[in-house]
């Protein structure tokens, strides 16, 4: 009877017994998963250090329907570099890859972080308004070999005043398809503003032209108050306005008025003369005389009675002639002789053999150049002096009587100190009333 109850039972109890088992193993093998301190961690990947960049800056204001460029006023470049260790290494992949350029919000990436996902990245490219056309058109694909690419003509169709950020990126990414490996970080502009292209009409240019019209100057608004007092005295141009600041100052302070606070003016007139001078000279002669003006009624050199006069070998009695002879230039200005470039004989007005050495080598672009970036009265130079040339500058001696010395016309040859090495708004004109 025994055997036959083990018998007819342990089929049953070895049933039990290995549920059980199993079960308990279960059991403990859950509260292993549940554990934290007995959780194996997988380790995170590191995170890539290839990226995409723009090397150089964009050319900022942007406007609608403009070509985008970057500060040097070359085409966009993309490069593909490896960012270890803090340096931007250049990148050969052995095969070319896709990039796509796209339109960022302004707002992205929050505050500085870098990390940045691929599909962040996604989520914040801004697309036309509804109606609209594509927000960028161009070359908005490239291909990246040896490294870099040139992106093409591309222009904004809409500007960046209705998002919220109220400006743009320029973005730009891997090609969805091609590349596979790792990730390939995304590049991005600063954030900017763009705005419509009728924004440009009003722009002003840095640094003028001659023949730019004078509401191109600073503080002088298109069609503005002070535009319609020079327009109505005859100043149209830049150049107008230089030449009538170097004849008499005062009758320009004049035209323009009280509304025009010495700050205000100091602002203009220092943007006025940074104004490109260009290589044109011009020639107001009789029948014993010959004197040559650059493009501000400025006095280069006097030929009187067949005797050539650099301007710091005149006599007393020759400067107030000559000075009389300015003065009638400056008012038959269109009757006056145009010459293009300058002869060397006319280099003569730079004092000293170190600058008269240094104008004959570099002949006509050395004066182009000075002509450019300063304003040459007798022994100093007026407005911007170009650093390299402040020695030479410092060597030259200022003739006080001069720049004092009176005519029966009531005007006079002025020079006025600058206030400071960084002046360069003080009216230190040529001729000035008095």
């Amino acid at each position: 009877m025994v055997n036959y109850l083990y018998t007819a039972l342990e089929p049953v109890l070895r049933k039990v017994v290995n549920e059980e088992v199993e079960r308990s193993i279960g059991d403990r093998l859950r509260s292993f998963t549940r554990s934290p301190s007995l959780r194996i961690q997988a380790a995170e990947p590191e995170p890539s250090t290839l990226r995409l960049i723009f090397p150089k800056a964009l050319s900022l204001p942007i406007f609608t329907g403009s070509k985008i460029v970057d500060e040097e006023s070359n085409q966009l470049q993309v490069a593909l570099v490896d960012t270890r260790g803090g340096q931007r290494a250049p990148v050969l992949l052995p095969n070319p890859i896709k990039v796509d350029i796209v339109v960022l919000d302004g707002d992205f990436p929050s505050g500085d972080r870098d990390n940045f996902t691929s599909e962040e990245f996604d989520r914040n490219i801004v697309r036309e308004r509804t109606g609209k056309r594509p927000l960028l058109t161009g070359e908005l694909s490239v291909t990246v070999r040896d490294g870099v690419a040139s992106i093409g003509d591309i222009e904004f169709t809409d500007n960046s005043s209705w998002i919220r950020s109220r400006k743009f990126r320029i973005g730009a990414k891997v090609a969805q398809g091609s590349f596979q490996g790792v990730r390939i970080r995304e590049a991005m502009t600063e954030a900017f503003v763009v705005k419509d292209h009728r924004g440009e009409l009003y722009k002003k240019h840095h640094p003028p032209m001659l023949g730019d019209e004078v509401w191109r100057l600073e503080k002088i608004g298109k069609d503005g108050a002070f535009h319609k007092k020079l327009a109505f005295e005859g100043v149209n141009t830049v150049q107008d306005f230089l030449k009538m600041s170097v004849v008499d100052p005062p009758k320009i302070r004049k035209i323009l008025g009280p509304g025009m606070s010495e700050k205000t003016w100091d602002v203009t007139i220092k943007h006025a003369k940074t104004c490109v001078m260009g290589n044109k000279y011009y020639v107001f002669q009789g029948t014993n005389y010959r004197i040559f003006l650059n493009p501000i009624c400025q006095l280069v050199r006097a030929e009187i009675n067949g005797t050539t006069y650099p301007i710091q070998t005149l006599s007393s009695i020759n400067r107030s002639y000559v000075e009389d002879l300015v003065r009638q230039a400056y008012v038959n200005w269109s009757s006056l002789e145009e010459i293009e470039g300058i002869s060397n004989e006319i280099g003569l007005l730079t004092q000293g053999e170190d600058m008269l050495d240094q104008y004959r080598n570099q002949q006509n672009a050395t004066m182009r150049s000075f002509e450019q970036n300063a304003y040459l009265t007798h022994d100093s130079f007026e407005g911007y002096v170009p650093n390299e040339m402040q020695a030479d500058c410092s060597r030259w001696q200022i003739s006080q009587n001069y720049f004092n010395t009176p005519n029966e016309n009531g005007i006079r040859l002025n020079l006025l100190e600058s206030n400071s090495d960084d002046d360069l708004t003080s009216p230190k004109s040529f001729i000035s009333g008095g």
